[in-house]
């Protein structure tokens, strides 16, 4: 299966310089460009790419409300593009934005090519690329501004076993599916069954986004202990 990939920068050099190290890959094929967030969204309607690679400073619409567009566009579609931002500096409350817009992950643009092939064939099987703990620093540090839905975490919660909420939890602390088995002495495999369990009650996308909720909701306050 050919993954294929949208690329959104508004620099025609670095735009070159993706294009060529993706196409070298027999299971990568770019499929289109845009040097701006409008024409991201344009394109991604039209194209119907697997992953959009997209860059968060640009002129007009930037990456963060581009990514918020298609998203939002293709939830309940039968194509949901996936969406790996990329950002020229660690700006962490770039991230969180984007993260909350719908984004399956982030990368530095200095990333490794072979971490960067590795990162859109991760996001594009339908997982988050951002590490838990790197979540976990980014949503202690700004969690103080994201929006409180707590009046609403009953019900949405309540979805959940006991046990789902417990891996819930240990999932927004940061911890890998190995250490929550560990932690509840359980094996890996019926840790990726509760996880799964829990996305899908949740009608969440990947664990970046249940990390959010579980902020969001409450479940989980900044700097509380891991």
């Amino acid at each position: 299966m050919t993954i294929r990939v949208l690329l959104v920068d508004d620099q025609p050099l670095l735009r070159t310089g993706f294009r060529l190290i993706l196409e070298a890959e027999p299971d990568l094929t770019v499929v289109g460009e845009a040097g701006d967030g409008k024409t991201a969204q344009d394109q991604s309607r039209a194209l119907l790419p697997d992953v959009v690679l997209m860059d968060i400073r640009m002129p007009g619409v930037d990456g963060i409300e581009a990514t918020r567009r298609i998203v939002r566009e293709a939830a309940g579609g039968a194509h949901v593009p996936r969406v790996l931002v990329l950002t020229t500096f660690d700006l962490d409350e770039y991230i969180v934005e984007a993260l909350r817009a719908g984004a399956s992950g982030f990368l530095l643009k200095d990333v490794p090519p072979e971490e960067l092939v590795q990162a859109i064939r991760v996001v594009a099987a339908g997982d988050a690329i951002v590490a838990p703990s790197i979540t976990r620093r980014l949503l202690d540090r700004f969690g103080a501004h994201l929006p409180t839905h707590r009046q609403s975490t009953p019900n949405r919660l309540e979805r959940l076993t006991e046990r789902e909420l417990e891996v819930l939890k240990l999932i927004a602390k940061g911890m890998s599916n190995a250490e929550i088995a560990a932690e509840l002495v359980v094996s890996e495999t019926t840790v990726k069954t509760h996880v799964g369990n829990v996305l899908t009650k949740l009608s969440l996308r990947d664990r970046v986004q249940a990390v959010v909720l579980a902020y969001e909701t409450g479940l989980i306050t900044p700097g509380s202990p891991a």
